[in-house]
């Protein structure tokens, strides 16, 4: 496939039917934005530009679009030809073929998008189309056809008439153009549907009209044809992406007991040899080292890291802490912002209280403490090298090394020797 290609994402809609006031593209898969999906993909095509189109609250978007993709705006919301027109006034000068994705899809693969773009680019197409054949195609454009089986043009449900939501094969959106055709043609698009809105779509009757070669490339897997637009359709597109990240892991060499009940957001680094029990959580910037434990019923937040052959068992919850290797955190704990070294055992019931009401405080944890049962090791504090507390204690000191205190507050009974 030759790389004489530019990219234009579609994402300046709102959240409308999913009732929501958080612009579309920002909405999470397994913790990440839907845009960002579809900003890696089209980085992997390695296209000469990319140009991202925003609109509503574009603001908020902008934080996550890299500084080396072109960004447009389109001031009004009239649809798709409108957007795409504002996405070639950022690509003048280029000439080749021209891609149009859409931000809220987000399922798609690399290997799909390179099969259109090779057939439309092998084939010299004007227009090639991205189809999928659906058996209950509700909610989407239907591709038309003439007597020929030619790629004739494309309805919008909402302008469907009864023959026509009968059809099965169905839009994805995704298109590839000469960029000459598809400069020259928009032009043409004119509001005739019921939201007075410009589709792109109803470019493909025009070129077919014109006698441009219009053609159409079959998805094999449904599933990335699948547009966001709902709750429930995020929902359903959460649990593909989900399967993918798991699969991945598992192939990587890490177990996973339940797939149906682990959920591992995206960017987690899980090593090899790993065992992950049912219902656990991993949120976003997760680091896990090698043959660790983790669960049942554990909940991993942003920015824990795990060391080596670490136990994180049931019913913990760790947010913002650093675990070193070989060391223990079997039952009911919470530990958050706290760096806990090699080594250590932590008692059933430990907490570390990082929250005074005002800000956050940080629990430093040396290597081979044995943390009793029930304690609260109240931040800021440090608890030396081989330390020990004893059960239910509260410890709001620093604790020396080898020293073992006890009680409410905890007090030094001995030092180790």
């Amino acid at each position: 496939m030759k790389n004489n290609i530019a990219v234009i994402i579609l994402a300046a809609g709102k959240s409308t039917r999913m009732k929501s006031d958080m612009p579309k593209v920002l909405h999470k898969l397994c913790g990440r934005a839907m845009l960002g999906y579809v900003l890696d993909l089209v980085a992997s095509l390695k296209p000469r530009q990319v140009v991202v189109v925003l609109g509503f609250k574009q603001e908020q978007v902008r934080k996550i679009i890299p500084k080396s993709v072109k960004i447009a705006l389109q001031k009004r919301l009239i649809g798709t030809a409108d957007a795409v027109k504002a996405g070639l006034s950022a690509l003048k000068g280029f000439k080749g073929t021209v891609l149009v994705l859409y931000g809220d899809n987000p399922l798609l693969k690399k290997d799909t998008l390179k099969k259109l773009l090779d057939y439309h680019i092998k084939n010299n197409v004007d227009a090639t189309l991205l189809t999928a054949q659906l058996k209950k195609p509700a909610g989407y454009g239907r591709v038309i056809r003439d007597k020929y089986f030619s790629v004739c043009g494309i309805v919008e449900e909402r302008d469907a008439d009864e023959v026509e939501k009968d059809i099965r094969e169905i839009n994805t959106g995704i298109m590839a153009f000469k960029k000459e055709i598809l400069d020259s043609n928009l032009k043409y698009i004119r509001p005739n549907n019921r939201k007075k809105e410009y589709y792109l779509t109803d470019i493909i009757g025009i070129l077919a009209k014109k006698g441009c070669l219009v053609e159409a490339v079959k998805a094999e897997d449904l599933q990335e044809a699948l547009g966001i637009n709902t709750g429930a359709e995020l929902a359903g597109a959460n649990f593909i992406m989900q399967k993918r990240i798991n699969d991945e892991f598992m192939q990587e060499g890490v177990t996973i007991v339940d797939p149906a009940t682990t959920f591992i957001s995206f960017g987690t680094k899980i090593g090899a040899g790993t065992v992950i029990y049912p219902f656990t959580v991993i949120e976003r910037d997760v680091k896990i080292g090698k043959r660790c434990s983790v669960g049942p019923f554990a909940h991993l937040r942003e920015a824990v890291r795990l060391g080596n052959d670490v136990t994180a068992g049931n019913f913990i919850e760790m947010v913002r802490a650093k675990i070193g290797a070989k060391t223990f955190v079997k039952h009911f704990s919470y530990i958050g912002d706290s760096s806990v070294g090699a080594s250590v055992n932590i008692g059933a019931g430990t907490v570390t209280a990082n929250f005074d009401g005002l800000k956050k405080h940080y629990t430093i944890i040396k290597d081979k403490v044995n943390i009793g049962s029930d304690t609260v090791i109240v931040a800021p504090a440090r608890i030396g090298r081989s330390a020990t507390t004893g059960a239910g204690s509260v410890v709001t000191k620093n604790v020396p090394d080898n020293a073992v205190v006890a009680g409410v507050p905890a007090r030094t009974l001995r030092k180790k020797r």
